[in-house]
């Protein structure tokens, strides 16, 4: 556990579901776990008490990607964990692999549909159809123009052309918006839906009041900061200032609420992690800014001043896109300017 983490609160200490298996956290509400196979080596799902047209059941939140793993993970799932109820619908926060890849088998597999916000809808269906931000000729030529020169590394993300589309083989064909600001049914319980912007198009959180539990998503994880990137489809986009306007909006919420994250374990100190979440975007600007004051930098340049450990190409790909984003940032506030050189890299200076 980091300094940080010692100011949160954690109702269930280090105790975790195995997988397949589920822990009852409120009435009709359950944990589970699944493996990813990244660094960040898991995600949180979330099964509700449902009752949907006269049925009772279970709605699922977010489903893990498509791999043979998650879907034997989510059979034992329905063998042990529904009380022999079926499951009535399917809840994603967001269009990213790990909340939406199996929602498509999950839905053919029970009969039902998918609920989501409409921007992340239509975004993982063009992404599954065209892989774009991490993978692919567009991504490259992202990275290209922000620095990332080593040849190697460009023709590898160049070939990761499939890499949402591994992952997210198809998204179901319709689907209920979710919209900020509404309210859903869910059971006995209702749930008012909070957007939040800068990681995906529109993602969605989902508040109980009668319960004091917010199922954050990605938007508010205790332990690691929400990737915010700028990647190719939306090349000049200022998403970490809309993540932290997003983020700032949750502090309306209850401070005591129970913070259900997708990644890392349950925690109480949703307000101390927004400020902690701000002073650590702080914290890199005014680093970014020093650096730019050095001498004009690009994305690549920034990334030892950003992250000191090693990194893989995958974790690569998410630090440029967020590099570009910090960059951005300061730019988009007017206190640093962008130039591109001869050589076609954009680079940034005070």
């Amino acid at each position: 556990m980091n300094a940080l983490e010692h100011l949160l609160q954690y109702p269930m200490g280090d105790t975790l579901p195995d997988s397949g298996t589920s822990l009852e956290l409120a009435p009709g509400v359950r944990w589970v776990r699944m493996r990813l196979p990244f660094a960040l080596d898991h995600i949180n799902l979330w099964l509700l008490r449902d009752r949907l047209d006269g049925r009772e059941g279970w709605a699922i939140v977010d489903c893990g990607i498509a791999d043979d793993a998650t879907r034997a993970a989510w059979e034992q799932v329905f063998a042990t964990e529904l009380d022999g109820l079926p499951v009535l619908r399917v809840i994603v926060t967001h269009m990213h692999p790990d909340h939406i890849g199996l929602s498509h088998w999950l839905t053919e597999r029970w009969g039902c549909d998918l609920w989501i916000s409409a921007t992340d809808f239509n975004a993982a269906r063009l992404a599954s159809q065209s892989t774009t931000g991490f993978g692919g000729d567009a991504a490259a030529d992202h990275f290209s123009r922000h620095g990332l020169s080593d040849p190697t590394s460009i023709q590898r993300v160049r070939q990761r052309a499939n890499y949402y589309s591994s992952m997210v083989p198809k998204v179901p064909g319709r689907f209920h918006r979710l919209m900020d600001g509404g309210e859903l049914v869910v059971g006995e319980q209702t749930w008012k839906l909070h957007a939040g912007y800068g990681h995906a198009p529109e993602h969605i959180s989902l508040h109980c009041a009668a319960l004091g539990i917010l199922i954050s998503g990605d938007m508010v994880l205790p332990r690691i900061s929400t990737n915010v990137s700028v990647i190719d489809v939306e090349p000049e986009a200022d998403p970490l200032a809309l993540y932290l306007d997003s983020i700032e909006r949750m502090r309306a919420l209850p401070a005591d609420v129970l913070v259900l994250p997708a990644h890392g374990r349950p925690f109480k100190g949703l307000h101390t992690r927004i400020d902690q979440l701000r002073d650590h975007h702080d914290a890199r600007f005014a680093d970014v800014m020093a650096a730019c004051a050095q001498s004009p930098r690009s994305a690549a340049d920034i990334l030892p001043v950003l992250f000191k450990r090693t990194l893989d190409l995958h974790q690569t790909t998410f630090a440029m896109g967020e590099a570009i984003a910090h960059l951005h940032a300061l730019w988009k506030r007017g206190q640093l300017v962008r130039r591109m050189g001869d050589d076609g890299i954009y680079r940034f200076a005070p």
